[in-house]
C-alpha cells in the first residue's frame, strides 16, 4: 500500500515525497522500482519513536499513516506490542503533525475495526477514534480515516502464502468453509486514500464500496488455476480445512449501525460524518447488504478469476502475468 502510494502521489508532481518505515529491505525495494531522479528520500524509523517522527515530518503537507502492526493472530498473542505500534504510534504521529503544522493526515485502518472481536480490530478502532477526537481539538490540520477490506496482493496477504504452501507442502490451509471477506486491489484502495485526502474537511471516515467472496471460492479458484499454470493433476493439491485462528471472524462488516445515521453515498464509496456531526439518516434496523460481507452478493468464480486479473495476482501463477487470460475453472 505504502509503495502504491508513492508512486501515484509522485505522478502529481510532488516537491518531495519522504518514506518512513523500519524496513530497511522493503526501502531497497522500492528505491530500486523509481526513476532515479524520484524526488524520495527514505527514513528509517518507527512511529513509536516521536523524535525521529518530529524530524521526518518537518516541512511536510501531507502525511498518510499506514504504519500497523496487521496480522490478527499476531496482535493477540502481543497486545502490548500492538498497542505500541498501533495506538501509541498513531498518538505519536498526530502529536508531530500538529508540533511541524502539516495540513493534512490520511489514516489508514481496516474494517477490523468494527465491531471488533480481536485486539487488531480494537486497537485500530482506538486509532480511529483518536483521529476522530483529535480533529475537535487540532482545527489547523484536516484528519480523516480510510477504511479498507482485504487487499489482494498487499504484503502478506492469502494469495502468495497460498503459493508457497501448494510448492512447498502441496496444501493449503482454510480455516472455515462458511469465512466471507470484502476485497479490493491494491490500486483501489489507494485511489481511495488520495480521494479522501482531497475530499476530507475533517473527521470523516470513508469506505471503498468492495464485492465481497467467499474465502473458500477464492482458495479454489486460485487453486484450480495453480495447478493448472503447473500441469498437476487434479486433487494434487489438498484443501485442509482447520480451526479458525485465534480472534477470526466468519463475516465482516463495513460500518456499524450507530453509524447509518450519519452515512453519506456516493456512486463507489461510502463517507461517514464524524460523531459531532446531526444525524442525517435514522438509526437503520439492520446494516445495508452490501456493508456485510455475509448478506451482500458473493463473488462468483469468474468474477473471482477477473479480480484477481485486475489485483495483477496472476503474475503469482507460474509463467503467467497479470496481462495473461485466465481459463475459467
Amino acid at each position: 500500500i505504502g509503495s502504491e502510494i508513492v508512486r501515484q502521489v509522485l505522478a502529481e508532481g510532488p516537491k518531495v515525497v519522504r518514506i518512513f518505515s523500519r524496513d530497511e529491505t522493503k526501502q531497497a525495494m522500492l528505491r530500486l522500482s523509481l526513476p532515479d531522479d524520484a524526488p524520495v528520500r527514505f527514513l528509517i524509523g518507527d512511529v513509536r519513536d516521536l523524535e525521529r517522527l518530529r524530524t521526518a515530518l518537518d516541512g511536510v503537507d501531507v502525511a498518510y499513516h499506514a504504519a500497523a502492526l496487521k496480522h490478527v493472530p499476531a496482535c493477540e498473542y502481543n497486545p502490548y506490542e500492538a498497542v505500541q505500534t498501533n495506538v501509541i504510534g498513531t498518538q505519536n504521529l498526530i502529536q508531530a503533525c500538529r508540533e511541524n503544522k502539516v495540513a493534512r493526515l490520511v489514516y489508514i485502518s481496516t474494517d477490523k475495526a468494527v465491531n471488533p472481536a480481536n485486539t487488531m480490530g480494537a486497537t485500530k478502532l482506538l486509532a480511529e477514534n483518536m483521529i476522530r477526537a483529535s480533529q475537535e481539538w487540532n482545527p489547523n490540520i484536516t484528519m480523516c480515516a480510510v477504511r479498507f477490506g482485504n487487499v489482494l496482493g498487499s504484503r502478506g496477504s492469502l494469495l502468495p502464502l497460498m503459493a508457497s504452501q501448494m510448492e512447498q507442502e502441496a496444501c493449503v490451509q482454510l480455516t472455515s468453509n462458511q469465512m466471507t471477506r470484502f476485497m479490493m486491489t491494491i490500486s483501489d484502495a489507494v485511489k481511495l486514500v488520495l480521494r479522501a485526502g482531497e475530499q476530507a474537511v475533517g473527521g470523516e471516515l470513508f469506505i471503498l464500496k468492495m464485492p465481497s467472496l467467499r474465502v473458500k471460492d477464492l482458495v479454489e479458484v486460485f487453486v484450480d488455476q495453480y495447478s493448472k499454470a503447473r500441469s498437476w493433476p487434479k486433487g494434487h493439491v489438498e484443501i485442509k480445512l482447520t480451526n479458525p485462528r485465534p480472534g477470526e471472524k466468519t463475516h465482516e462488516q463495513l460500518l456499524t449501525l450507530e453509524e447509518t445515521t450519519r452515512l453519506v453515498e456516493h456512486d463507489d464509496h461510502f463517507v461517514v460524518q464524524p460523531s459531532w456531526t446531526k444525524a442525517i439518516a435514522p438509526l437503520a434496523e439492520q446494516l445495508p447488504a452490501a456493508c456485510d460481507s455475509g448478506l451482500s452478493q458473493l463473488l462468483s468464480s469468474d468474477e473471482i478469476i477477473e479480480l484477481l486479473e485486475r489485483s495483477g495476482s496472476a503474475s503469482l501463477i507460474p509463467d503467467k502475468h497479470p496481462q495473461d487470460d485466465f481459463a475459467p475453472a
